[in-house]
């Protein structure tokens, strides 16, 4: 099944104006395909999951750029040979033309130094995330749009539970959703975490304890929205501090986890600065976890942490898509009271959203929400609690309750 990606004008607009477009994303979230969509003849496409072509690729990195036969050149998964990102820079420079090349990478190659710095101004990165609700219900993205607007989004979508436990068991890779059952689900991601974690991370790095670092992987899943503690997973894996963190960093360069900052102001004291965790995908917590639809009703507090991941996700994929820059963070102070997701512009001016899967809300739920008003001052221009319940209602000045719906809707 083909669905909408709604960051195919973003690579459009950048292959008109950039000599090099990279699209990078988690493997098997659909870059691939969409790429696919782009070429005609004027293109030769050059995938380096194929053994001779990465071969090749690796004996003779500019020559293999320089004997293209197509004046523009599509290369899949470049993070396999990387020396070929600078080639790509040589090749640039001679001849700086726009939408030369379009890559694709499963790994964000541009953390590596040589290679940002060698190609600035030459390169534009689109992220490709795995499938967002909008995509996958083909309905276009407003819900950002009008917290921007300070318009508290509404929905004729509510009382969605049952569907939200099947969401976040799939989770949002576009092979899951294709599978019938839970346990052909789960198959799935066994598989792509173990391939993940043989072939990719080996490639990117020479690590000293692979069987840690499906460990470690592991572990992260018990991990999602909660406080990053590095010094934690070390004591269980018996490795020290700065291995961890090395080991997390390749889990972000691969694009499975990723650190939520804390968000901070200069009038507040009590705030904790340590940032959160979080997962890409549900449906790799729900897998390595072995979480299934009767564990998720039976436990509503783990329904609750992984609907926060999902929840945060969905806004981060929502974000790629608007023209203005956001920020995410989460909000902890040293009282244990939390607001789940802050969301910063550029100018400063701050949204907060609290996630609750219940279907009842109280005055307590708001706590949270009410304290970072308190905090960000003007900064603070609206707050909304999404809950599994009907209607959109207004709690006090710039503070609502949102059916979980809104997101899509």
């Amino acid at each position: 099944m083909q669905y909408p990606r709604y960051s195919l004008s973003k690579i459009q607009e950048a292959l008109l104006d950039t000599p090099v477009t990279f699209v990078m994303g988690p493997r098997q979230c659909g870059k691939t395909t969409l790429v696919k969509t782009l070429l005609n003849d004027d293109w030769q496409y050059i995938n380096l999951d194929d053994q001779t072509q990465l071969s090749i690729a690796k004996a003779d990195p500019v020559g293999f750029i320089r004997n293209a036969t197509a004046s523009r050149i599509a290369i899949d998964e470049i993070q396999r040979v990387p020396e070929l990102l600078l080639a790509i820079k040589q090749a640039v420079d001679e001849n700086r033309v726009p939408g030369r090349f379009l890559l694709t990478g499963s790994s964000n190659a541009l953390l590596l130094p040589t290679v940002s710095d060698s190609l600035a101004g030459r390169i534009e990165a689109i992220p490709l995330s795995t499938l967002s609700e909008c995509e996958i219900k083909n309905v276009p993205p407003s819900f950002l749009q009008k917290l921007m607007n300070q318009t508290p989004p509404e929905t004729k979508h509510v009382r969605i539970k049952k569907e939200l436990i099947d969401r976040l068991l799939t989770g949002c890779y576009p092979e899951p959703l294709q599978r019938s059952s839970e346990r052909r689900v789960m198959a799935w991601y066994k598989q792509y975490i173990s391939a993940l974690v043989q072939k990719d991370i080996k490639e990117i790095a020479q690590i000293n304890h692979p069987e840690k670092m499906h460990k470690l992987l592991k572990m992260t899943a018990y991990y999602s929205g909660k406080l990053v503690n590095f010094t934690d997973f070390g004591n269980k894996l018996s490795l020290d501090k700065e291995t961890i963190k090395k080991y997390m960093s390749l889990l972000e360069y691969l694009f499975l986890l990723y650190k939520l900052p804390a968000w901070h102001s200069n009038h507040a004291k009590r705030i904790i600065k340590t940032p959160k965790l979080h997962l890409t995908d549900t449906g790799i917590i729900a897998s390595i976890r072995e979480i299934d639809q009767s564990y998720l009703l039976r436990n509503p507090n783990v329904m609750g942490e992984l609907l926060e991941t999902f929840v945060i996700n969905e806004l981060k994929k929502q974000s790629q898509w608007l023209e203005q820059e956001l920020t995410f963070y989460h909000y902890r102070d040293k009282d244990k009271v939390e607001v789940d997701c802050v969301i910063e512009s550029s100018n400063g001016d701050c949204y907060a959203i609290e996630i609750k899967a219940a279907a009842t809300l109280s005055e307590k739920d708001f706590t949270g929400l009410k304290r970072l008003q308190n905090i960000a001052g003007d900064r603070f221009k609206i707050g909304i609690l999404l809950y599994d319940g009907d209607h959109t209602s207004a709690f006090s000045d710039r503070l609502f309750s949102v059916p979980l719906g809104a997101l899509w809707d």
